[in-house]
C-alpha cells in the first residue's frame, strides 16, 4: 500500500505552542495528487494514579477545545519529543494531583487520531502515591477527587467522561489489575 502512495512535499501552514499544522502534498500510483492535512505533535504522557484503597485520582479542568470542564486521568506533553513517557507522567502527576510515586510501570501507549495527527500517548499507572504538593503550570487550574473504578466506568458509560485516554486508560487498567 505505502508504494501506492507517496508524500511529495510537505508545507507548514502554522506553528503553535503545542502543535504543527502542514499541508502534505501527495501522489498516487495512478498519477493523480491531493493534499491531506497532518498535524504534527511532540507527543504526551498520562497516568493512572491509583490510591491505596484502590480508588483512582482524576482531575477537572477546563478545555477550551469543548468550552466547558472535563474529567480526565492526569496528563500533559513532552517537554521535547525525545523526552521518556515515563519522565513525563512523573511530572504530570505531581504537577497536576500534588502527589508523586517512584513505582510506575507502563500500561499503553495510544495514538490519538490517526487519520491526520501523529500524537502519541504514553500511559503509566502509579501506585505507592507519595502526598506532594501542586506545581500548575501559569494559567492552569484543576481540582483533584479520587474515583472508584465502578464510579469511573458508570461517567464512561452515561458519557460524563469522553476524553480518548482516559477512557483507553481506566479500562486498560481495569481489565489488567482488576480482572
Amino acid at each position: 500500500m505505502s508504494d501506492e502512495i507517496k508524500r511529495i512535499g510537505r508545507e507548514l501552514i502554522y506553528k503553535g505552542a503545542i502543535l504543527s499544522v502542514y499541508k502534505d502534498h501527495m501522489k498516487f500510483s495512478d498519477g493523480s495528487t491531493a493534499d491531506w492535512d497532518f498535524i504534527g505533535h511532540d507527543g504526551a504522557a498520562a497516568v493512572v494514579p491509583v490510591m491505596e484503597d484502590g480508588r483512582i485520582l482524576m482531575v477537572r479542568q477546563f478545555r477550551n477545545a469543548l468550552d466547558r470542564e472535563t474529567l480526565e486521568i492526569p496528563a500533559g506533553k513532552l517537554d521535547a519529543p525525545d523526552e521518556p513517557g515515563l519522565e513525563c507522567s512523573k511530572r504530570e502527576l505531581e504537577e497536576e494531583t500534588g502527589y508523586r510515586s517512584e513505582n510506575l510501570e507502563w500500561l499503553l501507549t495510544l495514538r490519538t487520531t490517526v487519520a491526520f495527527c501523529n500524537e502519541k500517548i504514553e500511559i503509566y499507572v502509579a501506585k505507592d502515591l507519595i502526598p506532594s504538593h501542586q506545581h500548575l503550570d501559569e494559567g492552569e487550574y484543576v481540582d483533584v477527587k479520587a474515583y472508584t473504578v465502578e464510579e469511573l466506568k458508570e461517567m464512561i458509560f452515561t458519557g460524563k467522561i469522553e476524553d480518548s485516554k482516559t477512557i483507553a486508560a481506566l479500562l486498560a487498567y481495569e481489565s489488567k489489575y482488576l480482572r
